[in-house]
């Protein structure tokens, strides 16, 4: 490990200094290119990549006339935070790059965000929710996933209602600092709507046996069970909730149901689950570099030859923020103006509307709701986007 990290510093000291040209615009972003988040790291990778594709087949950023060509310089992180830290701390102190996309990572924004604080750069990241970002004071951090206390509220609306109308929701979370912030929200949420929170309780990050939750959760026949975990717990759930024939009318999580492998490991269990999603390609929104959200979605799809999901679509909508705002405030080197710029922010997206408050947290966004119909997610709400009807009470299992 020393001798690691004796080359990482050597790397750092021997590394030449970039030189930039008058009529470019350089970003920069340590994102998780290999390690275990290196999936997740690589599609946001992707949405930074069309986007600057996108821009530069239009001429690049303007600004006050005159246009700028996007140029974005990326590091590999290695999963790391520590190592992002470092590595965006080279970008703005010795690249000179004060223009930061955020790397994948609720962890990663934590720890390369302080740095761009620390030195006055502007930090737009597509790749986090963790409410704790914003209640540090900063003021160089701009973050466009809702945040996780809201994961659930779009749910909880949706449902309560149909017919039979849903009166109690279990709660269960893992005890991870994420988990339990979306878990803490869903409660506060679904008591403000009227539901009564029959049962509430985390169980250990990691676990692979949640029989014992499952029974208790049984015993308050509740009409919903909202799960606050990551993939792995969703699938755990939904095989004892089965075993256990756990039935309630709508079972929904933060996590999992908008991951392809959702589908591909619970088969026909997957039916009628329901997702929180951060994004969706259905979604009817404008955009001033894409055109549209439909127009973000045909152009990944014929760069990438796959369908886009809510982490390249973030990468991409950070990128598209991040020019919007240097156009509104008329320069690529006053930080101040571009801030300022961030902070007044008020546009449709192909995210959504984006707004900022003054933490620098994104503020009335609302999450999509996907249900799985027939193997394939589907938008069930906002209805006026939706694709489906929400299937309602969710089928007893078979």
């Amino acid at each position: 490990m020393f001798r690691k990290t004796i080359i990482f510093i050597l790397c750092l000291l021997l590394a030449p200094v970039l030189t930039y040209a008058a009529d470019e615009i350089w970003f920069g972003a340590a994102l998780s290119l290999t390690g275990k988040l290196a999936k997740e790291g690589n599609l946001v990778k992707n949405g930074y990549e069309l986007w600057k594709e996108t821009v530069n087949k239009k001429g690049g950023i303007k600004i006050n006339g005159k246009a700028y060509i996007v140029n974005i310089k990326i590091y590999d992180d290695e999963s790391d935070p520590n190592r992002g830290a470092k590595l965006v701390e080279k970008l703005v102190t010795e690249d000179k790059i004060k223009l930061i996309l955020g790397p994948y990572g609720s962890e990663s924004v934590f720890a390369t965000s302080a740095i761009t604080e620390k030195y006055g750069a502007l930090m737009v990241q597509g790749g986090a929710a963790a409410d704790k970002l914003y209640s540090r004071g900063f003021k160089n951090l701009f973050g466009i996933y809702t945040v996780a206390t809201d994961y659930m509220n779009d749910t909880l609306e949706m449902l309560k209602n149909k017919n039979p109308k849903p009166q109690t929701v279990a709660i269960v979370y893992s005890n991870d600092l994420f988990s339990a912030q979306v878990a803490q929200g869903a409660k506060v949420s679904a008591e403000k709507l009227g539901y009564k929170v029959v049962f509430y309780q985390d169980y250990p990050k990691g676990t692979q046996d949640l029989s014992t939750v499952i029974v208790q959760i049984k015993a308050k026949k509740p009409d919903i069970i909202l799960g606050c975990g990551h993939f792995q717990d969703t699938i755990i759930i939904i095989k004892q909730a089965k075993d256990y024939k756990v039935n309630p009318k709508a079972i929904a999580f933060s996590v999992g149901p908008t991951l392809p492998d959702f589908v591909d490991s619970l088969k026909a269990d997957s039916e009628y689950v329901l997702g929180s999603a951060q994004w969706t390609q259905t979604l009817k929104y404008k955009d001033q570099v894409f055109g549209s959200n439909q127009a973000f979605v045909k152009a990944y799809k014929a760069k990438y030859n796959e369908d886009p999901n809510y982490h390249s679509a973030g990468g991409t909508s950070a990128g598209v923020i991040f020019q919007r705002a240097i156009e509104k405030a008329g320069t690529k080197d006053d930080i101040d103006k571009i801030r300022e710029a961030l902070y007044n922010f008020n546009e449709e997206t192909l995210y959504g509307r984006i707004k900022f408050d003054k933490t620098g947290k994104v503020i009335g966004k609302g999450m999509p709701v996907i249900q799985i119909q027939k193997g394939t997610q589907k938008t069930v709400y906002p209805e006026d986007v939706a694709e489906l009807k929400v299937v309602y009470p969710k089928p007893q299992w078979k």
